[in-house]
């Protein structure tokens, strides 16, 4: 008789996928009270399924749900090369190359084709897209524990991975055993972070968290706006201070490699473009699905907290912007640079 669960892990390998792991479909009742004071604390984001159960119950978004498979890849590339223009804007390393909901969806989609090659199943999968706490299923499987910085931390290929989960109604006998907290007394990462989003160990407060700000259309307070430096879309500084992502496995997925933006945002010219020129430019990257304006919000910003009195004039055109949000932002960065 066949292991459907070794034929998985064999095939995974064979479609370049780093990490592989498998859980049940038992809802994750243990969270629901921290979900719930996130909810009346106010810190949840526009990016959350707003139904606490539907976050907890995988068989509410699939009912024949009996086991989930996991996967993580790394994106933990190294690249040196930097663009020749002046003013720069930082791209997070989860938004360099091609955007990681395509790539994912489709590893996910040759793993499907190749199980149903020898067991005929029904699945649901998802990259970021479904209501299901994607952390803790990727925890449950064995993909990697918590970081205090909230991330998932893998031991062989540290916390810069991306993760994407197939729900099925296969019966798989041996699941995954979760890995237990490797952190100790560290707290690099909640030192680290620039806007004290990490509110201690395993505590973040997303709508403090500049990965989020960088994303949310909502207004971004005063103070936040001057901890986000010159970054555009995501932040790795929490990553980058954890000792855990040091002598680690690279990963070798070129799709992630930045070759085109070389990780950076030219300001200037993502101030002035036209929608064509950003979609080809940016438009292969995760961070495009915001759209234009937030990055151009966001480069604003980045202005602003360049400190020079010059970049006066390449915002006072902006006052005229067809966009309120962009007007407002750059009234507040002219009047920041005037004192």
């Amino acid at each position: 008789m066949m292991n459907i669960k070794q034929y998985i892990i064999d095939k995974s390998k064979e479609l370049n996928i780093d990490m592989v792991g498998f859980t049940d479909c038992e809802p994750f009742e243990y969270l629901r009270e921290y979900l719930a004071e996130r909810k009346s604390l106010n810190i949840n984001t526009e990016f959350e399924e707003d139904d606490i159960d539907r976050r907890l119950d995988p068989k509410l978004t699939f009912p024949e749900c009996k086991s989930i498979i996991t996967i993580g890849v790394s994106y933990n590339n190294d690249f040196d090369e930097k663009p020749d223009y002046k003013l720069k804007g930082i791209i997070s390393k989860s938004s360099w190359g091609i955007d990681y909901h395509i790539v994912l969806r489709k590893r996910m989609e040759s793993l499907i084709h190749e199980i149903k090659k020898v067991k005929d199943f029904n699945c649901q999968y998802y990259v970021d897209t479904g209501p299901l706490v994607d952390r803790e299923i990727a925890r449950k499987s064995g993909i990697g524990y918590y970081g205090k910085n909230c991330s998932i931390i893998n031991e062989k290929y540290g916390s810069f991975i991306f993760l994407g989960y197939i729900l099925t109604d296969l019966e798989i006998e041996e699941l995954s055993i979760p890995v237990e907290s490797k952190c100790g007394d560290c707290d690099l990462c909640i030192k680290a972070c620039p806007t004290g989003a990490l509110e201690g160990a395993f505590r973040v407060n997303p709508k403090k968290c500049i990965s989020y700000l960088t994303q949310t259309r909502d207004n971004i307070p005063y103070d936040l706006r001057e901890k986000m430096g010159n970054k555009i879309y995501g932040c790795d500084t929490c990553q980058k201070a954890c000792p855990k992502n040091r002598s680690i496995l690279k990963p070798n997925h070129e799709e992630f490699i930045p070759y085109d933006t070389k990780g950076y945002v030219d300001l200037e010219k993502l101030l002035y473009m036209s929608n064509k020129e950003f979609k080809e430019i940016y438009g292969k990257m995760s961070g495009s699905w915001r759209g234009k304006n937030i990055l151009r919000r966001n480069a604003i910003i980045a202005l602003a907290n360049n400190k020079n009195k010059d970049n006066i004039k390449l915002l006072l055109p902006l006052l005229k912007d067809p966009s309120p949000m962009i007007k407002e932002y750059a009234a507040w960065a002219i009047e920041k640079l005037k004192r």
